[in-house]
C-alpha cells in the first residue's frame, strides 16, 4: 500500500509516495509510453460523444510516481454559497506554451494531437492535473463551460493514472442513464462534440478505502 506524507505550506502540497500506487498488469514497465489511438466511440444525445481507450499510456505507474512527488500541486478554497469550502482534491494547471512537468505528458499530447487535430481543428494546448488523494476527494456534476466551450463543439482528453475510480456522465437536463466508466492505469477517456455544455460528469466520493489517482486534462485554447 502506498504512503502519502502531506506537509502544508503557503497553500502547497508537497507529496511523497514511498510505494507506487498498487499496480495494475497494464502498469508494468519503467517507460511511460503513449499507444496508437484506437479508442472505442460512443455516440451521446445531442451530438455528444465520448471515446475510451483502456490501457493506453503503458508504464503509467512510474508516471504516476514522478507527478505526484514533482508537481507543485495546490490546495484550493472556493466560495459556495454563504461559505468558503476546501476543493476536495488538489490542482495544478499548464497553461498554454508552459512546459509540462514530464517528458511523458508531452509525448501523450503530441500522439492526441496527431490523432484529433484534424477533427477537432486544432490542437491541445493547456493540461489540468487533479491529485485525488483518496476516497473522500471528489469533483461535483460540472461540464468544462468556462470559455467558448459554453458555446461552441470541443474536446477534452483525460488520462486517468493511479488508483481507478468511477467517472459518471449524465444529459444536463435530464431525463437519461447515468453512465460510469472506471478508469485509471493508463486509461484513456474523451469528451468530444457538444459534450460539455450538454452533459456533466463527475468524480464521486467513495466510502471504501480508495487509493491515489490522478487525472490530466488536455485542453484545448480558451476551455477550461
Amino acid at each position: 500500500m502506498e504512503l502519502i506524507e502531506r506537509s502544508f505550506d503557503s497553500m502547497r502540497y508537497r507529496v511523497r509516495m514511498s510505494e507506487a500506487v498498487q499496480e495494475s498488469l497494464l502498469d508494468f514497465g519503467d517507460e511511460a509510453v503513449p499507444g496508437a489511438v484506437r479508442p472505442e466511440r460512443l455516440p451521446l444525445r445531442s451530438g455528444a460523444w465520448i471515446d475510451v481507450q483502456r490501457g493506453w499510456l503503458g508504464g503509467s505507474a512510474p508516471l504516476f510516481a514522478r507527478l505526484a512527488e514533482a508537481v507543485p500541486w495546490r490546495a484550493e478554497r472556493r466560495r459556495m454559497y454563504d461559505r468558503t469550502v476546501d476543493v476536495p482534491r488538489l490542482l495544478c494547471f499548464y497553461g498554454e506554451g508552459a512546459p509540462l512537468p514530464d517528458p511523458a505528458l508531452e509525448a501523450c499530447r503530441e500522439v492526441l494531437n496527431a490523432h484529433y487535430a484534424g477533427e477537432l481543428g486544432e490542437s491541445f494546448v493547456t493540461a489540468g492535473l487533479c491529485f485525488y488523494r483518496d476516497g473522500r476527494d471528489s469533483v461535483a456534476w460540472h461540464g468544462d463551460t468556462i470559455g467558448r466551450s459554453a458555446t461552441e463543439d470541443t474536446m477534452v482528453a483525460i488520462l486517468s493514472l493511479g488508483e481507478a475510480r468511477p467517472l459518471l456522465l449524465r444529459p444536463r437536463r435530464g431525463g437519461g442513464e447515468t453512465l460510469r466508466y472506471v478508469l485509471g492505469h493508463g486509461d484513456l477517456f474523451v469528451m468530444g462534440g457538444s459534450c460539455q455544455r450538454t452533459w456533466e460528469h463527475a468524480v464521486p466520493k467513495s466510502a471504501r478505502p480508495t487509493g491515489p489517482r490522478i487525472s490530466v486534462q488536455f485542453r484545448p485554447r480558451g476551455v477550461r
